[in-house]
């Protein structure tokens, strides 16, 4: 999720049409691609769900590739908007959270 600097523009990566096509192409949720991009990329994704069948659909991203046009369409996805807080404004003061050591 974003914050677009257009307003009517998709807030969702999951379900930006560009995913989305890729996704029906390949019979994949639009996370499944998602996660592929990130393994075509060599990120280690780690994906969270407590929900069953999510995590089999979170391993179920081995038996597809995307191609490198369809890399290149995900990657200019990227509006350069953060979705968190800028690590630079992260302290004490903007969120005031201890951390015990045992």
């Amino acid at each position: 999720m974003y914050r677009p600097a257009d307003a009517s523009a998709v807030l969702n990566a999951l379900e930006h049409p560009t995913v989305t096509s890729i996704a029906d192409k390949y019979g994949k949720t639009p996370a499944q691609v998602v996660l592929r991009w990130q393994i075509e990329h060599g990120v280690v994704a780690i994906p969270k769900s407590v929900k069953p069948h999510r995590i089999a659909e979170n391993i179920d991203i081995f038996d597809f590739k995307l191609t490198a046009a369809e890399v290149a369409s995900v990657d200019a996805l990227d509006t350069g908007v953060r979705g968190g807080p800028d690590p630079e404004a992260i302290n004490l003061a903007t969120y005031p959270k201890k951390v015990e050591n045992d």
